[in-house]
């Protein structure tokens, strides 16, 4: 009897030493609700900033040029961003229309933009600066009404405990094989401090999955790390750009530099889920901050893209890499405050919409709430278009901006709009009313 004791007590034991397995995953209605808002807002900025931005060669930099770890944390000595202002930022990207800021609180590169006591690689105790900028963006979020989120790396190109994956290998750290639980707990502890000391957080928004996926047994221990999140604020959402199909535990799914359903960047193959979506891309051609990239999207490509992912019921994530004195580029700065411009006409055809019921086409797309559907019309070189409507009544057509009524014929599968010419705006926005 004592044997058999002793033997379930050693099972026991065992047992509670093994990670322990988040449940199958149920929303709370915080987080229902925060989904909800999240789609309604279509439209966010990303800012990529960090180290790296005093290279001025982009957010890789320290893996493309195998620039050695001890040395490239040197920079941190040199970081000071004088005319960083939070309160410049947040109302510049609040001006262009956008709903949110996604902002890295820790790229790959390991540095962490906000106070943190587990680690002195930061930007208030490694720098000169002193200042917790975290701290002050999500103040002055807060303060202006914009949502944050929070971007944060997987993987780590200068933490010696962070096992090697398929990038930063030629950083110089010695141990390949790393120290897997001690790098997960250095994460779950920073997550901790980002969802406790900096207000509401939209979304963890993180990056880096597909660093190990040349390892087959590598298990990233996700379901704890997104319980945590989900128990520290169950409103917080969880995105990871891992390029798959969502895992459980997530709630929106990411896609980068392309629009749901297409992958002309190779990075966005994966399925389309039911949860809400989200596109990122560049405002140029870089993430982070490159002095020689001035290659930055037309305002007109830019409400494209926007209009774009809202037909595939989808949002914006714009990114902008700011300078290393702490400036968000002049030529972004404009380009937001174009987009804005047109956004206080036309933004009440894109917040709050679904994507329409007629599904994209060359000449545009549709969005839709209630039985208000807005056809948007990008690209047409004529002044009739057909719409697929079949089994819809439609009664009443009009220029969105000017409410004046169109005329519209009823044929076989739908109805043939009539334009009084071949739309030159940047996006012809025509009301239909359906009954």
């Amino acid at each position: 009897m004592k044997t058999h004791l002793l033997a379930l007590a050693l099972l026991v034991g065992a047992c509670l030493s093994l990670p322990v397995r988040a449940q199958s995953y149920t929303p709370t209605e915080e987080n229902l609700k925060s989904r909800q808002e999240f789609r309604d807002a279509r439209f966010g900025i990303f800012l990529h900033w960090g180290l790296y931005a005093m290279l001025a060669t982009g957010e890789w930099t320290m893996t493309n040029n195998n620039l050695n770890y001890k040395e490239y944390a040197k920079l941190a000595g040199g970081f000071y961003p004088s005319k960083f202002n939070a309160a410049e930022w947040v109302a510049a990207i609040k001006a262009s229309g956008a709903k949110y800021i996604c902002f890295t609180s820790r790229h790959h590169e390991g540095f962490s933009m906000f106070d943190t006591k587990y680690s002195d690689y930061n930007v208030v105790d490694a720098t000169p600066f002193k200042r917790d900028i975290l701290k002050e963006l999500a103040d002055e979020c807060h303060k202006q009404g914009i949502r944050l989120h929070l971007y944060y790396s997987h993987l780590d190109w200068y933490r010696e405990d962070y096992p090697w994956g398929r990038t930063g290998r030629g950083t110089g750290r010695p141990d390949a094989k790393g120290n897997w639980p001690s790098y997960y707990q250095f994460m779950n502890n920073q997550l901790t401090e980002l969802l406790t000391n900096y207000g509401p957080i939209g979304a963890i928004w993180f990056d880096g999955w597909w660093d190990q996926d040349q390892n087959s047994d590598f298990d990233w221990q996700l379901p704890g790390q997104y319980e945590l999140i989900h128990k520290l604020q169950p409103a917080c959402l969880v995105g990871n750009n891992h390029h798959q199909v969502p895992f459980e535990g997530e709630d929106i799914q990411i896609f980068e530099r392309d629009l749901p359903g297409e992958n002309k960047a190779g990075l966005s193959g994966q399925d389309i889920s039911s949860l809400p979506l989200e596109t990122c891309e560049t405002m140029n051609g870089m993430w982070g901050y490159k002095i020689t990239d001035q290659n930055y999207k037309s305002t007109k490509t830019l409400i494209h893209y926007l209009v774009k992912a809202a037909g595939k019921d989808a949002n914006l994530l714009m990114n902008i890499g700011p300078q290393p004195d702490g400036c968000l580029p002049q030529v972004a700065v404009e380009r937001l405050k174009e987009m804005g411009e047109w956004i206080k006409t036309y933004g009440e055809t894109i917040y709050g919409t679904r994507g329409g019921c007629v599904a994209p086409h060359p000449w545009g797309v549709t969005t839709q709430k209630g039985d208000r559907l807005f056809v948007h019309i990008l690209d047409l070189q004529d002044k009739a278009l057909f719409l697929p409507l079949e089994g819809q009544k439609v009664k009443r057509a009009m220029d969105f901006a000017s409410r004046q009524a169109l005329k519209f014929k009823r044929v076989d599968g739908g109805i043939v709009l009539q334009l009084d010419e071949i739309p030159t705006e940047v996006d012809k926005v025509v009301e239909l009313q359906l009954d």
